[in-house]
């Protein structure tokens, strides 16, 4: 069994090649640029790890997890251009660098690249990892299109919000899974918990992830805390706190959203506080977290094999406090 550190530079050797043809250069550069940056590989990597958890790993789950590396990709151009993003992993977005219509163009055929990887595998297995890739793909949109609703909306109920999450997020990991341990032959039932693993393990990430811009050691976390506050982004803790604050307190953070004064962000986590919203986001992580190991555990094969992905969620959801 490998860990996902390994598992990592094993991807990056069989994924750093040349995925386009030269020309047109226009087109096809963008592409290069943008897979270039780089990026942590969790969700083809939890491909793979799908598959060791129950064979060694095959040629097949190299050729999925190329797929689902470019359909991630492919996500993230177009969320730049949707975002009006300027920068992605510290440099330029593709719209930035060489124009919205090439970056939707190139967003495109690193879609339709990804489709043609998954076109190589065994064509038994095809069926099954298509209709599986199919329907991720299509929840992923659903899922970014309620994000850009709920941009709209002041109202915004905690499990609407878990559900659009969930779309965006959860399901790419928990699919990425399945998807491995398809190819490595797993049961039905064992590739159902498989998958119910991975998606709690999101939910809980996000959580996580929305507690860090609140909460976050700078220092450790490597950013300064409050982006989503200033922002005035939707996220568990604001969601939580307008649904729990005291008259005073909700009218207060209304008006905070609407004024963005300069000390926002501390104005808002002093509600925050008040209300709790720090020891229930963590308390509600640690939820989905128990979900997602009772389904691990639950997976048909030796505890010893489960190692890795056990590693995987403590580092998922186990970051800078």
């Amino acid at each position: 069994m490998h860990d996902f550190t390994s598992l990592v530079t094993d991807f990056a050797a069989h994924f750093n090649k040349a995925h386009f043809p030269a020309a047109p250069e226009s087109l096809y550069a963008p592409c290069d640029y943008f897979l270039s940056l780089g990026g942590k590989r969790v969700r083809p990597v939890m491909c793979l790890m799908g598959n060791e958890l129950f064979d060694t790993i095959q040629e097949d789950a190299y050729a999925v997890a190329t797929a689902i590396e470019l359909f991630h990709n492919f996500t993230l151009i177009h969320d730049d251009i949707m975002d009006a993003a300027p920068l992605r992993r510290g440099m330029e977005t593709v719209h930035t660098k060489y124009g919205s219509n090439t970056a939707l163009l190139s967003g495109d055929v690193m879609l339709i690249r990804a489709y043609e990887q998954l076109a190589q595998i065994n064509p038994t297995l095809l069926p099954r990892i298509l209709q599986l890739f199919n329907t991720t793909s299509r929840e992923v949109c659903e899922g970014q299109q309620m994000d850009m609703d709920f941009e709209q909306q002041q109202d915004v109920q905690l499990d609407a919000y878990i559900h659009m999450i969930t779309l965006k997020t959860s399901v790419l990991l928990a699919a990425s899974l399945e998807m491995g341990a398809i190819i490595g032959g797993a049961s039905e039932g064992n590739c159902r918990h498989l998958y119910e693993f991975g998606k709690n393990l999101g939910i809980a990430f996000q959580i996580q992830d929305d507690y860090l811009d609140a909460f976050g050691d700078p220092e450790k976390f490597g950013k300064e805390p409050g982006g989503d506050i200033r922002q005035n982004k939707k996220t568990f803790l604001l969601i939580h706190a307008l649904e729990t604050a005291d008259a005073v307190n909700k009218a207060k953070l209304m008006q905070l959203m609407l004024e963005n004064p300069s000390d926002k962000v501390v104005q808002v986590l002093a509600i925050f506080r008040a209300c709790g919203v720090d020891s229930w986001a963590r308390d509600l992580k640690q939820q989905y977290v128990d979900k997602a190991m009772d389904h691990l555990e639950a997976v048909a094969v030796v505890s010893s094999r489960k190692q890795p992905l056990k590693e995987l969620a403590a580092f998922l959801v186990q970051r800078a406090h």
